[in-house]
C-alpha cells in the first residue's frame, strides 16, 4: 500500500506574525484624526455639554473636508468616497450646519 508522502514542516516564516498596519496613506492618517476628533466630541457630548460636544463633531466634519479638498484622489484614503468637490461640499455643509445649529438653538427650561 502506497503512502501518501508527508507534509513536511511548515517553514518558520508562515508563524511569524504579520508586521502592524498603518494607514497607507496621508488620507487615512486624516480620516483617523477625524474619527479621533469625533469621538472626542461625542464623549463631551455624553458628559453633559451638548453644544460644545456638538461643534467639536462639526469641527471635525470641517477638517475632512479641507483634507478632501487638499488631499489627490490616490492620497485621500477613505475620505475618497465621490468627486472631489462633492465630498468636500457634503462634509463642509455638514460640519457648518452642525455648528450653526449648535449655537442657534435655544436653551430650554428643565
Amino acid at each position: 500500500m502506497d503512502q501518501p508522502p508527508a507534509d513536511p514542516l511548515p517553514d518558520e516564516e508562515a508563524f511569524e506574525p504579520e508586521p502592524h498596519r498603518y494607514p497607507s496613506t496621508i488620507g487615512g492618517l486624516c480620516y483617523l484624526v477625524v474619527l479621533a476628533t469625533t469621538g472626542v466630541g461625542i464623549g463631551i457630548a455624553w458628559t453633559g455639554d451638548w453644544r460644545l460636544g456638538v461643534k467639536w463633531i462639526g469641527a471635525a466634519l470641517l477638517l475632512g473636508a479641507v483634507a478632501r479638498l487638499v488631499l489627490r484622489r490616490k492620497d485621500a484614503g477613505m475620505l475618497a468616497v465621490r468627486n472631489r468637490v462633492v465630498d468636500a461640499v457634503l462634509l463642509s455643509s455638514v460640519g457648518a450646519t452642525m455648528i450653526f445649529l449648535s449655537e442657534s438653538i435655544p436653551n430650554q427650561p428643565l
